[in-house]
This record gives C-alpha cells, sequence and structure tokens, in this order.
C-alpha cells in the first residue's frame, strides 16, 4: 500500500507585467530651488498602474541628438536587449519615483532633484522643454489579476502593522517620502526627517495630524557635512523614543552582514512581520544611510525586519 503525501506550497505573489509607455514633455515646473516637477503625458498612460506610496518607475531618455525610438518596447526581454547595447548608443536609464498620477488624463508627475549639469538625467531634465518625447517603464494595468492584491508594482513603503514609522533621508528621497506621507492612513503616526540643500526646498506636503514632518535645509546649518544634520537627527529622535537598555539585544539573525557600499547595492526592503512597534525606511545618499541602519538594528535593536534602508545614490559618483 502505497501512501501520498499532502504538501501544501504557497504561492509566489503575481508580478504585474511591465510596459514602455510613450509620453512627451507636458510641463517643467520650478519647486523650490532644486526641484524640477515634470508633468509627462501620453494616451498610453491609461493603463499605467498607479499605487501612490514610494512608486518607483524607470525612465528612458535620449542620448543627445537622438531619440528613444529604438527602444526595444516590444519584446518582453526588453532590459537584456537594451543592456547588451553598446553603452555609447542605448538611451539612459534612471530610476524615479511617481509623485503624482492621473491616469484617467493620461498624466505622472516625477519631482527630480538638479545639481548642475552632473550626469545625463539632471541634464536632460535641465533643459527638457513640452513636446520632448521619452519612455516611462512601469506596470501594466491590463495585466493585473483583479482577485489577487499582493501583486508587486514598485512599491518598497511596507510597514505591516507598525504603530509607529520612521521616514528619513535627503532631498533625493523627498518625492518618495512626500508620496509616502500622502499615502498613509489618517490614524498613523510617526516622524519624518527630509533633508535638503536650503530653506526654499522645503516643500508642501499633506501629513496625518499624528506625523510630524522636519525639514533639515543645509543652508541653515553651514558648519555640518552633507548627510550629518539628518544622522544627527535620527539618532536624537529614536533614542528619545528608545530609551536606553529597553530595546531587543539583536539576535544572531538579526547581525548586520556589512555591506561595501562601493561594489554592493545598498538595497534591502522586507516587508514588516508586524511584531514591533517602530518601522522606519531610509533612502538617500548610500553612506549616510548605511550609518543609520547599523545604528537601528545594532546599536538600538530594531529588528531587520522593520528596516527597509536604500542607498539612491553614492557620494563622488554621478548616477544622475
Amino acid at each position: 500500500m502505497s501512501t501520498t503525501k499532502n504538501t501544501s506550497v504557497t504561492a509566489a505573489p503575481p508580478r504585474v507585467s511591465y510596459a514602455a509607455f510613450a509620453v512627451t514633455v507636458a510641463s517643467v515646473v520650478p519647486l523650490g530651488s532644486s526641484f524640477l516637477r515634470v508633468t509627462f503625458r501620453g494616451d498610453e498612460l491609461a493603463h499605467f498602474h498607479f499605487l501612490g506610496m514610494d512608486q518607483r518607475v524607470k525612465l528612458v531618455l535620449p542620448l543627445p541628438g537622438s531619440s528613444v525610438a529604438d527602444f526595444p518596447r516590444d519584446t518582453e526581454d526588453w532590459y537584456s536587449v537594451w543592456r547588451d547595447t553598446p553603452e555609447n548608443e542605448r538611451p539612459v536609464m534612471r530610476t524615479y519615483t511617481v509623485r503624482a498620477a492621473r491616469p484617467e488624463l493620461g498624466e505622472i508627475d516625477v519631482d527630480f532633484v538638479t545639481h548642475g549639469e552632473t550626469g545625463p538625467a539632471t541634464r536632460w531634465v535641465m533643459h527638457a522643454v513640452p513636446g520632448d518625447e521619452i519612455l516611462v517603464i512601469g506596470p501594466d494595468g491590463r495585466t493585473l489579476d483583479p482577485n489577487d492584491d499582493r501583486q508587486i508594482g514598485g512599491v518598497e513603503f511596507k510597514p505591516g502593522t507598525a504603530g509607529r514609522i520612521l521616514l528619513a533621508g535627503d532631498e533625493t528621497a523627498a518625492p518618495a517620502i512626500c508620496g509616502i506621507l500622502e499615502s498613509l492612513p489618517k490614524k498613523s503616526r510617526g516622524q519624518v526627517f527630509i533633508e535638503v540643500p536650503t530653506t526654499a526646498d522645503i516643500l508642501p506636503v499633506t501629513a496625518p495630524g499624528g506625523v510630524t514632518v522636519c525639514w533639515l535645509a543645509r543652508d541653515q546649518r553651514p558648519g555640518l557635512a552633507r548627510g550629518e544634520a539628518l544622522d544627527r537627527a535620527v539618532r536624537a529622535w529614536v533614542s528619545e523614543m528608545i530609551p536606553a537598555g529597553t530595546a531587543d539585544v539583536p539576535s544572531a539573525a538579526d547581525a548586520l552582514r556589512e555591506v561595501d557600499i562601493d561594489s554592493e547595492l545598498l538595497w534591502e526592503v522586507p516587508a514588516a512581520d508586524g511584531t514591533h512597534d517602530l518601522y522606519a525606511w531610509l533612502a538617500g545618499e548610500a553612506g549616510c544611510i548605511k550609518e543609520l541602519r547599523r545604528f537601528l538594528v545594532r546599536d538600538t535593536g530594531l529588528h531587520r525586519t522593520d528596516v527597509a534602508f536604500m542607498g539612491y545614490w553614492r557620494l563622488g559618483r554621478s548616477e544622475n
């Protein structure tokens, strides 16, 4: 006689298919002294699946004197084709946050940080005018399963049932942080720190009543290096919220593996398991974010599953 052992396998979340949406620049609006908001418009954006929060997309920007017409948007393996194209021939691809979306109007807004002509993306946006053509790569709503809400679409903010949240980042993370704030439930509680170049870069944002937003302008702190005001503010707030000796001692499972930010991607976005009170989301310059993550997990005792951290850029490297 033979018996059959019943096993239960949890299916992985279905992955939404991504599409390259053809768009044109509809408007370019300055925000403060360091941000430009570009509104992109295109009929194909009616199918863009907008999730809010810190949803990221990839922008495909033309090389000077060329267009994106030759981008392999009609193949599912577009990334491999793009990657295998000689670097001096392929269009520039960079990741940005969707600040707002109006699919019914075929529009999305993307906020760019400008810092001179130091990289291809910032050079492009500083010269962008209405009518310029690019591609936006994002989730295609036509591929969604309406009966499954686990589908993946580029959102990294996953606090679970944490009672409090901590959001911290520099100007490159400001659009994502603002998007998260405006998507939060009204009952949310927590603290936000955003370091920006100048007081003119303090942007209007709507936050729940229980969430305090603190903008840290570097022009008001001339003696501090980039990222230092953010580091100090986060450490002070966390130390007040979690007094010394009250946090859990990190277990072996929570032990930190040191990340070499010169050769590795600083990016870990676990979904909070709902067993702890504080969930932290950190993004910005990799060196600063690495130190804050070390402080939260090793020194403060937060569980690794409650700290999402993303190195958006690296000091001394042109990636924009």
